[in-house]
């Protein structure tokens, strides 16, 4: 069920960016890149998708996207400040309208005090400063389970986003390097003195 729930709100997403002319970059760290690749999974879909940051170590998540390191120190990986700065970081990096970031805890393993296996946070960013974040606690239902849900989450996140009042940057021209017409200067002529004949002397 949720990978059609996946492909039909794909489907939705993309037109609704194609006809607002959004563009969309996805930062994903427990999906491992299912965000982008259900998206991509449309055919047409380079109109609207850039690119996609699987940031799955820590060490990616601050190369890639810019998230600090005291982000992750006082929080954690699967945190809400974590998912939001990746989230910004990935509209950031790629200049695009919409951003989607998800971190969390598919499990069957890495729960941690407070953080059980099937949480997840998510993060949606878009470029007239609106930033959404959301939690959710699938429960020990299973990797896969907990990973597809995560990508219609996300999913849906985007879309809420994309009906909101953002606005299209100007599409950038490619430059054009006018150059002064060169003007070709004629050599100049001496000008040559023209000697009098002399008169024969007497």
């Amino acid at each position: 069920m949720a990978g059609s729930d996946a492909r039909a709100l794909s489907r939705s997403l993309l037109d609704l960016c194609r006809m607002r002319k959004l563009t969309i970059a996805t930062a994903e760290s427990c999906t491992g890149g299912l965000v982008a690749g259900a998206l991509t999974d449309i055919p047409g879909s380079s109109d609207v998708i850039d690119r996609g940051f699987v940031t799955y170590s820590n060490d990616a998540k601050r190369a890639m996207l810019g998230v600090e390191a005291s982000t992750l120190t006082n929080f954690g990986a699967v945190s809400k400040e974590t998912a939001t700065a990746m989230a910004v970081g990935a509209l950031e990096r790629a200049g695009v309208d919409l951003a989607v970031a998800i971190t969390g805890i598919a499990g069957p393993g890495g729960a941690t005090p407070g953080k059980p296996v099937g949480l997840v946070h998510f993060a949606a960013a878009a470029r007239d400063g609106r930033i959404v974040h959301r939690e959710h606690r699938f429960g020990a239902i299973g990797r896969t389970a907990v990973r597809q849900r995560s990508v219609v989450e996300a999913l849906r996140m985007l879309m809420d986003l994309a009906r909101g009042p953002v606005q299209t940057k100007p599409r950038r021209e490619a430059a054009v390097t006018r150059l002064r017409p060169r003007v070709t200067r004629s050599p100049r002529r001496h000008a040559v003195k023209r000697r009098t004949p002399r008169s024969p002397r007497g």
